[in-house]
């Protein structure tokens, strides 16, 4: 287990930084042990102690006997195998009418996900538009169906199968498109759109700013989950395409932001 020449560990590091980076390695690495942790972040056992139980007492992680796990909800990130398989039906609900969003001759984003790949694997191959994506998954799936497809580059992240990091970043900065399809975590209609890892969060924001349409496709089981960290306000949204209904009082937000509405598809 290594985290790498990006994660800039010191032992003079401040406590908030090295907590985050604790997160992340024991979601990556689905737990990790003190002894692995102090090693990793170069300080104490004691201090890693301390960290943990912080952590676990905000339901960031969760202790385990020697280490922690990832947390059953906040801290945790299910693998892109695992997301595949939750709520099919919804997701693809959900692309029919992402469909709609895009037009020929545009050049679209596809952000990594579930919910994003059911959306290219609903595109017909007469389709003409440039289709760009930090998913080596969905970009097979895309060059049966687009003109051109571009790939970021980047790192890959196993459990999310996205390419990440300075090189993707970069990619983007130096871009700018008709039309992102989103993918997020979390959903807090006051607080925004969430995600667990910090590399990933970063370029989301970057894909948001560079991108004039901004369309968020996520099922109705990510409302009201909590995540790491924010990426984005509501009112960065352009759309919100989702399966379920959204309640009155969880509607507002997004209508007050702007936002369009498409919700009920399994109504």
């Amino acid at each position: 287990m290594s985290v790498g020449p990006n994660w800039d560990v010191t032992t003079t590091m401040v406590p908030a930084k090295r907590r985050r980076l604790i997160v992340e390695l024991i979601t990556d690495q689905d737990g990790c042990s003190v002894t692995e942790l102090a090693a990793e972040m170069d300080c104490s056992a004691a201090t890693i102690r301390r960290d943990l139980d912080h952590l676990a007492n905000r339901n960031l992680i969760e202790r385990s006997h020697g280490g922690a796990v990832p947390a059953t909800a906040v801290g945790n990130e299910q693998t892109h195998g695992q997301k595949e398989l939750q709520n099919l039906e919804g997701k693809r609900h959900i692309a029919q009418a992402a469909l709609t969003e895009l037009q020929d001759g545009q050049v679209a984003l596809f952000d990594s996900g579930s919910t994003t790949m059911q959306i290219v694997q609903a595109l017909s191959e007469d389709r003409s538009f440039i289709g760009v994506t930090n998913s080596p998954v969905l970009a097979l799936e895309l060059g049966a169906c687009c003109d051109t497809v571009q790939l970021t580059g980047g790192s890959m992240r196993q459990p999310t199968r996205a390419l990440v990091g300075p090189t993707a970043e970069k990619f983007i900065k130096q871009r700018t498109f008709d039309c992102l399809f989103l993918g997020t975590n979390g959903i807090d209609p006051s607080s925004g759109l969430m995600t667990p890892n910090e590399a990933e969060a970063r370029l989301k924001g970057l894909m948001i700013d560079n991108a004039t349409k901004v369309v968020l496709t996520a099922d109705i089981t990510k409302l009201g989950k909590q995540s790491f960290i924010r990426f984005a306000e509501i009112s960065d949204l352009d759309v919100f395409i989702t399966d379920g209904e959204l309640a009155t009082e969880t509607r507002e937000p997004f209508e007050s932001a702007g936002v369009e509405v498409i919700d009920g598809l399994q109504a």
